[in-house]
């Protein structure tokens, strides 16, 4: 093992790499980065990182810090590989920044579902392109598209023998896909991604929406074991939802209910696709499946928190700043990133 992958490992965590999201969620300079640097390493985060060109991963990559080992790298979601010109830019980023990151993030896309061959073709050729080099990154295709996870992991199967590509599990995007395909079972006129909190109807359909909810966790765990037996690393999304969330229903984290205006077993909010339990169901038995050195996982978590958190002794990052509230509410929101590396870690013991 080259001595960039050893760095790569290295996690305050010890035994996994656990990252979070490295960016500017709140408008501000780059101040906020500072910021997110110190909470990283505070948290011994690993980071990964947005990229939509060069030079925007070149600025942010100047933040990172290199003990909490090398960012993986999430390319935009325009990219298809199934495209001459994507598979150009992937192969521009891994030779570009070698050695630099430890992994690109590239999504699936609908379809690819009907051009298997292609698609694992076009995987080969941009790995054929780096895999020889000292520091050559990971390639992970994302579950993003919602197609069926038995094709996923035949895409995996069919990538046993090549080298750094393999696949990134988005929990939320799995779990959000296979709640709505269960409750389809016994709701066949009704899309549960149609429906929300506030719905006439949901009061009704509450038992069937969180028995479906319910399922998510299995189908990410059955999904694990069936990849963990190619024998390669595997890189997880972690993130929490819940189908009825308005707009984007996954990317929150661990610790947040749904408002409901109903009482529901006792309460007046719904439990999500994982929750706490279900986060570190998660994680303890993908590491039991494909072994410590062979998982990574990134809390994907987009959520804003509405509230802020003083800086406390860190507000000198912040001296020419007139008005530290959007410092505040980035501080907010990296608290809440350490608040859920802290309990997805407890599933790593």
């Amino acid at each position: 093992m080259s001595n960039n992958s050893v760095a790569s490992e290295k996690s305050v965590l010890g035994a996994i790499r656990l990252g979070g999201l490295f960016q500017k969620r709140i408008d501000g300079d780059d101040a906020l980065l500072q910021l997110a640097r110190l909470r990283f390493a505070q948290a011994g985060l690993a980071t990964e990182v947005y990229a939509g060109s060069f030079a925007e991963l070149e600025h942010v990559l100047g933040f990172v810090d290199p003990d909490c080992g090398l960012p993986i790298v999430h390319l935009r979601r325009e990219i298809n590989l199934l495209r001459e010109d994507s598979r150009a830019e992937v192969t521009a980023y891994a030779q570009r920044f070698m050695g630099r990151i430890f992994g690109l993030v590239v999504h699936d896309r609908a379809e690819m579902g009907a051009r298997t061959v292609d698609l694992i073709s076009a995987i080969q050729q941009v790995s054929a392109s780096t895999h020889a080099a000292a520091g050559a990154p990971y390639l992970f295709l994302e579950y993003a598209a919602g197609l069926e996870l038995d094709w996923f992991v035949e895409v995996g199967e069919r990538l046993h023998n090549t080298a750094h590509a393999s696949l990134c599990l988005d929990v939320g995007h799995i779990g959000i896909r296979h709640a709505r395909r269960v409750f389809a079972r016994t709701h066949a006129d009704l899309d549960l991604a149609m429906l929300t909190a506030d719905d006439p109807r949901l009061p009704a359909l509450v038992d069937d929406v969180q028995s479906a909810v319910a399922s998510a966790v299995m189908a990410v765990r059955q999904t694990t074991t069936a990849l963990a037996r190619v024998g390669k690393r595997l890189h997880f999304h972690l993130h929490d939802g819940h189908p009825l969330v308005n707009g984007l229903s996954d990317h929150f984290g661990f610790l947040t209910r749904l408002p409901i205006p109903f009482a529901h077993q006792g309460r007046y909010s719904l439990h999500p696709l994982y929750g706490p339990s279900g986060a570190q169901q998660i994680v303890t038995h993908a590491l039991a499946a494909c072994g410590r050195e062979n998982a990574s996982f990134t809390l994907e978590i987009h959520e804003k928190p509405p509230g802020r958190l003083p800086l406390g002794d860190d507000a000198g990052m912040f001296a020419t700043w007139a008005n530290v509230t959007n410092a505040e509410r980035m501080n907010h929101w990296l608290s809440v990133l350490a608040e859920n590396s802290m309990l997805v870690a407890t599933g790593a013991h």
